[in-house]
């Protein structure tokens, strides 16, 4: 089963192929995306690597959490679902 990682504190030069290269040793990613502005393009500082294999995941969360990428020290979690719950 895929497993969603969220990456946040992102440099404003990490784009989506250097999220890929720094996650791909653990293994087989499906997804990465760095989320951007609407209006000015600009990285928002946070993205989304999503794995095929949850223990993949797992090890990338363990090894790369509190790490330095592009001179940045990123955060690693799972993403957690976003809820769209309206009154």
């Amino acid at each position: 089963m895929a497993k969603k990682l969220f990456v946040g504190s992102l440099s404003w030069n990490t784009d989506e192929r250097g999220l890929r290269e720094a996650f791909s040793p653990f293994g087989t990613i499906t997804e990465a995306a760095v989320i951007t502005d609407r209006d000015s393009g600009r990285s928002r500082g946070f993205g989304f690597v999503t794995f095929e294999d949850d223990d993949a995941a797992d090890k990338a969360i363990a090894a790369l959490n509190n790490t330095e990428l592009d001179g940045r020290t990123i955060r690693v979690d799972a993403a957690q679902e976003k809820r769209r719950d309206r009154w």
